[in-house]
């Protein structure tokens, strides 16, 4: 029934069970009748650990062979310090990894691995046993994405996340050597930047101050002068902003996941987390915001109300009511369902041959 070999054996065993349930294993008299009735199994005796027995002990194989070569690779394994499970697919030992990665890297890097996994990697080894990943294998991929014209750049992240994959199958014993560790394209030269001289970053916030004049304007004003990533700027909280001491404090960033979903953290590094020092422009940039704000609960009734643009725009003495608009045009809709039902009423009066009933808004109209 079993074949022995110095610490392990090799057997064969069912799922069959008796009248009350319990597994017959390789008890069964069909495994002695029958010769394709069950599977192959192998059971070695491991070196003992901390003073306790350990056994190791896998089923399922078609063939003695096949179990036989398992248990050879255990204890060669062993032997190496390297165990080398054929039954693992590169597919999942990559979701396996990608699942320990989720917890300690940032949303918008862990998507990124992510897409390259599943869209690219998989697709492409998933079907390899792990242990049978060759160095030609990735090549030939390579060379079929470089003759479709690929991007230099894709191609370079998606076999680095193959190498950082596998070499944590490496480091934890699971692999003897890394099959993309020389793999890896030349990482492609970044494009050369074109930065702003200062006379086009001034003119640039002048033209947004001459024909915008909105929140954005500050927005790339504070940003100019004083080197914020967007994502921090984006999630600056008045707590964090000192305007007596002419300092703030990058305390949060914002990244967007598949240029869709936004998640709110905090900066990567310590180094992200820091005091930035306000010029005299940031300064006029941020009272101008937090006026603008202080003003915002009135702006949000006149509007309510249904008060003329024009009004609002003079009550509160902007230069032009492109300004009102560009400020609190998000408030309009609301006002937008009032002005249907207001005209829906005049119509129904009409109708019913009555005069109109003069509003709020329309006093004020008329006395403008």
């Amino acid at each position: 029934m079993g074949q022995r070999a110095q610490r392990g054996r090799v057997y064969r065993r069912c799922g069959c069970t008796d009248g009350n349930g319990k597994q017959l294993g390789l008890w069964c008299v069909r495994l002695l009748e029958e010769a394709g009735h069950g599977s192959w199994t192998y059971c070695v005796d491991l070196a003992p650990e901390e003073g306790e027995r350990r056994t190791r002990r896998r089923g399922g194989f078609a063939t003695r062979a096949e179990a036989a070569r398992e248990m050879k690779a255990v204890l060669d394994g062993e032997l190496r310090g390297v165990y080398e499970d054929r039954r693992t697919t590169v597919a999942s030992f990559l979701r396996q990894w990608l699942a320990t990665k989720k917890e300690e890297l940032a949303p918008n890097t862990y998507a990124g691995y992510e897409a390259r996994v599943e869209r690219d990697l998989i697709p492409a080894f998933g079907h390899y046993r792990l242990p049978d990943l060759r160095p030609q294998h990735i090549e030939r991929w390579i060379a079929a994405q470089r003759k479709a014209k690929r991007g230099k750049v894709t191609v370079y992240r998606i076999v680095s996340t193959l190498r950082n994959a596998l070499n944590a199958a490496v480091r934890a014993w699971g692999l003897r050597y890394n099959p993309a560790k020389h793999s890896v394209p030349p990482r492609p030269r970044a494009a050369e930047r074109i930065c702003w001289p200062p006379e086009q970053a001034a003119a640039f916030l002048q033209q947004g101050v001459e024909q915008y004049a909105d929140q954005l304007t500050d927005l790339f004003e504070v940003m100019l002068g004083t080197g914020m990533r967007r994502g921090e700027v984006l999630t600056l909280h008045w707590s964090d902003v000192h305007l007596m001491d002419r300092k703030l404090f990058v305390r949060w960033t914002l990244a967007a996941i598949d240029n869709g979903k936004i998640h709110l953290r905090e900066p990567k590094t310590e180094a992200g987390r820091a005091w930035i020092s306000l010029s005299p422009r940031v300064m006029a940039a941020l009272h101008r915001q937090a006026a603008i704000q202080k003003r915002h609960t009135a702006a949000s009734i006149m509007i309510a109300e249904n008060i003329p643009i024009a009004v609002i725009s003079r009550t509160l003495r902007h230069s032009t009511i492109a300004t009102t608009i560009n400020l609190y045009g998000h408030l309009l809709k609301d006002s937008a369902d009032q002005a249907v039902l207001a005209l829906a009423q005049a119509l129904d009066r009409a109708a019913a041959g009555q005069s109109p009933v003069p509003g709020p808004g329309e006093v004020l109209r008329r006395a403008a």
